[in-house]
């Protein structure tokens, strides 16, 4: 099998090492011809994941075509902003056998739309052979071969199983789901809230409000994933709560690492300007608060974030009107209606 990983910041280049312990021919495709150059010599790249010595199987280079051709499976994991520029690139190389998975999270900021639904528009000639591969996954620790799980998602099971085998290994246990919109808003989405959780950890709220806020958080994902036609099993497994308690919680998580930041009362340009890698929180929030308006979805967590990110509101005085809100129930209205509650 030819593979080719198309990305390495840091979660490429993990996925890259993941790979190349398995298969004899795995090419990571990295955009800087310095860097690419760097990860020749060493074997390791420095910039985004130090400490990860790549197999020897792993080739590296710049040129696109040299990654892509041949490969009968292509790895995607640029950031969101760059996945329709980066498959429309790839379409030269694509055959009609080609499976493709994408292993980024994020939302189309002008579109909305979620990325393997942008990659069928690029690359209509494997629109049935395009998964989604998301989880609670740091690439530190899965270059440390600590052990990990992650969900790949297709409409087709012939597909998730096929990448399922591509990736598992004894460290790297891999499960397959049907439900790609689930499992790719969910990985998109909590990104959004784990600005919030690292918001909350910078104001000093402790661990109570830290956890309620995941947990609802977690509730308005779900709501907005249904109304897009999600399983809402989904967001209780390894793609939704999975990946939620990692992002919010670990020292890893530049996303919470940036509401650290916005805590401290840093701009989006200074955060951006500070993080060597993309904070997907920032770009997906303005998705998600387009999406819960254009659904009419209540996403109360997600509005507040919105405002501060994007309309100068105090980091207080958003916590102050999440906290002040009208009374409501914990369970949806759906299952309430099934309670027979008198």
């Amino acid at each position: 099998m030819h593979i080719a990983v198309i990305g390495a910041g840091s979660w490429g280049t993990a996925l890259a090492s993941v790979l190349g312990q398995k298969h004899a021919a795995v090419r990571l495709w990295v955009r800087s011809p310095e860097l690419s150059e760097q990860i020749q010599v060493t074997r390791e790249n420095a910039t985004y994941l130090p400490g990860c010595k790549l197999p020897q199987s792993v080739t590296i280079t710049h040129k696109l075509e040299e990654a892509a051709t041949g490969a009968s499976l292509i790895v995607l994991v640029t950031p969101s902003h760059a996945i329709r520029q980066t498959a429309a690139k790839l379409a030269p190389y694509i055959k009609t056998e080609t499976m493709l998975v994408t292993a980024a999270k994020g939302l189309e900021l002008t579109s909305m739309k979620r990325l393997s639904a942008i990659i069928a528009e690029e690359l209509p000639v494997i629109s049935e052979q395009i998964a989604v591969l998301s989880g609670p996954n740091h690439a530190e620790e899965v270059a440390l071969r600590y052990p990990a799980a992650t969900v790949v998602a297709a409409k087709s099971r012939k597909v998730a199983e096929y990448i399922q085998d591509a990736f598992m290994l004894p460290y790297f246990r891999v499960y397959t789901n049907p439900d790609i919109i689930g499992v790719e808003l969910a990985g998109a989405l909590k990104n959004v809230i784990a600005l919030g959780a690292g918001l909350s950890d910078g104001l000093g709220f402790g661990d109570n409000a830290k956890s309620a806020l995941m947990t609802r958080g977690l509730a308005e994902i779900a709501r907005l994933g249904i109304a897009m036609g999600a399983n809402p099993l989904t967001f209780a497994g390894l793609a939704g709560i999975g990946d939620l308690i990692a992002t919010c919680t670990s020292v890893h998580s530049r996303n919470r690492r940036a509401g650290l930041m916005l805590a401290a009362g840093k701009t989006i340009d200074e955060i951006q300007a500070e993080t060597a890698m993309v904070v997907e929180g920032v770009r997906a929030a303005k998705a998600a608060y387009q999406l819960a308006a254009r659904y009419e979805v209540a996403m109360p967590i997600t509005d507040q974030l919105y405002q501060v990110l994007y309309q100068n509101k105090s980091s207080k005085a958003a916590v102050l009107e999440l906290m002040t809100r009208g009374r409501t129930h914990e369970v949806e209205e759906v299952a309430l209606a099934n309670l027979n509650w008198n």
